[in-house]
């Protein structure tokens, strides 16, 4: 500020008063809309509040572990006046690892540093308090873990512009213009979000499916309520004879496989000799919204299967299951199994869980709290999941990639949104049926009836040891949607030849990884045994995308080759089909 002039202050103060102006009518526009997004703007309706309260009271009735939790503070406290000391005198300072506090400022100017350095030995002891609570109930304890970790993230100096370099260096240096623009596109997200405040990721108006993303040619072979199935257009002269089959999740729309042509799965498979075919489901409405999991395997498996060779004029077929959409495949299999349908020749399984006992943080919302919760949402919606809500959740699941620095570059920094496909698929959530929501969290994510072949579908109880068929278990490393060793426990609940493939990556990138790109690497061939850290061991590690492993799997699949023909026009339009390009918008909730 010293350095400022006269007429430079006189600019930033006539800013700072604009800023004032807007962000009054900012509070003025959530205020007259439905308020802030997020679970705090509800009270306390995940039970965080019960889940510190547990942790208190064990510590207040557990002297020792609480003096335990405040030596370690004041260890860490000790070592922290102990490196500013070393530094000082000219000591090295450690490299910075956490991406946050990448501003050189962080390491160089000794008043943010100090700032850094207390913020991470609180967010240690704070991290650590509910471990040292003993006899702690495992729901109570992920609960707390998870909420502090919120915590944690929200108290991080960079989210506030007056312990955030850069944002101030950019206040100072635009004259105030980064905050008065970042205040204008904070509104312009609460009046697109009616009133909440729904940070924008990308800038959406570049994109348009079917013209620069899921651009793939095919047919919509088959439609009923609930999915429109895509049959792809061959690229070759000759294709195998067994086509194969992708089920992605209903979560997220299909067209992450299909997103550029440079990174395109079903174009990559199709340039194999596949026929490919691919589920599109309906996002949740008043035709879909009482639809259980019984409709989604019959109208989705089992239909898109008997589909899939109608068209193709296969006998068999090879299937893919995605996240959920592999949770579903995976039941179907097993009922098919039952009832002596031999259809479905291999499956393969990308980051998907049908053993839910190392979910993950996702647990949080499956216990009493979450799911009353859940169950207050979908009422409120007319008997749907609102896909809005469950991209917030996804979000707050990553909150320093997904929600905090977004809030910086756009709200602190004035940053516009730049336009990037993978973030516009992100944002295209759908709807979801509330029956279909509910019982996924409960009688998956909570009581785990899958894995243990208690799970009723279509009127009879199914044991996954009867899908005897080939399958491949595709996990990611760092994926926090469905966790590496949450999938793993996944391939060992089949009763046939499982093969086991660990990538590197996330929930997306870990799946989606075109060998053209060669990026990453893989791990392949470990033994199966209780744990994915011990088949992690045995495994061998190799550069680049794990496709081509699937294809050698695959390949011998696949049949022998026959001419490849067209997709037949049924009358029923183009890919990527209709189901696909209809967005939250254009379902006003609550639903009738």
């Amino acid at each position: 500020m010293a350095e400022q002039n006269p007429l430079q202050m006189q600019v930033l103060m006539t800013t700072l008063a604009l800023a004032n102006t807007e962000s009054q009518a900012l509070i003025s526009d959530v205020l007259m809309g439905s308020g802030p997004v997020g679970t705090m703007a509800q009270g306390d309706p995940m039970g965080a509040g019960e889940a510190f309260r547990a942790v208190g009271m064990n510590l207040a009735q557990n002297p020792a572990a609480l003096m335990r939790a405040n030596m370690e503070l004041m260890r860490g406290w000790m070592g922290l006046w102990n490196e500013m000391t070393q530094e000082a005198l000219g000591a090295e300072p450690a490299p910075e690892t956490d991406k946050r506090f990448s501003d050189p400022e962080w390491q160089t100017n000794p008043g943010f540093k100090f700032i850094r350095k207390a913020y991470e030995v609180n967010t240690k002891w704070l991290m650590g308090l509910a471990d040292h609570a003993t006899d702690l109930p495992e729901n109570l304890h992920l609960r707390t873990k998870f909420f502090t970790q919120q915590l944690t993230d929200i108290m991080s100096p960079t989210n506030y512009l007056g312990t955030n370099p850069q944002a101030l260096r950019a206040f100072m240096e635009s004259g105030g213009e980064s905050v008065l623009n970042g205040i204008r596109l904070a509104r312009a997200d609460v009046k697109k979000a009616g009133g909440k405040l729904h940070i924008s990721q990308t800038d959406e108006t570049p994109f348009e499916i079917g013209e620069n993303i899921a651009t793939a040619p095919g047919k919509v072979v088959f439609r009923n309520d609930l999915i429109e199935l895509i049959q792809y257009a061959p690229t070759q002269e000759t294709v195998y004879s067994r086509p194969l089959l992708i089920f992605p999740p209903w979560i997220n729309k299909f067209y992450i496989l299909d997103l550029r042509e440079e990174n395109s799965m079903i174009r990559w498979l199709v340039d194999k000799g596949l026929t490919v075919f691919v589920v599109s489901w309906r996002s949740a409405d008043d035709v879909t919204k009482d639809y259980t999991w019984d409709d989604y395997s019959k109208n989705g498996v089992y239909a898109a299967v008997e589909a899939a060779l109608q068209a193709s004029g296969a006998k068999k077929l090879n299937a893919v299951g995605y996240c959920i959409g592999g949770t579903l495949l995976s039941g179907t299999l097993a009922h098919m199994a039952a009832n002596g349908d031999d259809r479905v020749n291999s499956a393969t399984f990308f980051a998907s869980q049908s053993d839910f006992e190392l979910a993950g943080d996702l647990r949080v919302f499956t216990d009493g709290p979450g799911r009353s919760y859940i169950d207050s949402l979908i009422e409120k919606s007319g008997g749907v999941m609102p896909g809005a809500m469950m991209y917030e959740t996804f979000n707050w699941l990553r909150p320093i990639d997904l929600v905090w620095r977004y809030v910086i570059d756009q709200y602190m920094l004035g940053k516009s949104p730049r336009p990037f496909d993978l973030l516009y698929w992100n944002a295209d959530q759908t709807n979801i049926p509330g029956k279909v929501h509910q019982r996924y969290l409960k009688d998956c994510y909570y009581d785990n009836k899958l894995s243990k072949g208690e799970f009723e579908l279509l009127g009879e109880t199914v044991d996954l040891k009867n899908v005897t068929i080939p399958v491949m278990v595709q996990a990611s490393r760092d994926d926090h949607i469905c966790p590496f060793e949450s999938v793993y426990r996944t391939a060992t609940v089949f009763g046939g030849d499982t093969k086991f493939v660990l990538s590197s990556s996330g929930h997306i990138a870990g799946v989606v990884n075109h060998p053209d790109a060669k990026k990453y690497q893989h791990w392949t061939g470990g033994k199966i045994t209780e744990t994915g850290a011990e088949w992690l061991e045995t495994a061998q590690e190799a550069p680049g995308s794990w496709w081509p492993y699937w294809w050698d799997w695959l390949k011998p699949k696949s049949g022998a080759k026959k001419k490849a023909v067209q997709p037949k026009d049924m009358g029923l339009g183009a890919a990527p089909g209709t189901y696909v390009k209809v967005r939250l918008q254009h379902i006003k909730l609550p639903l009738k």
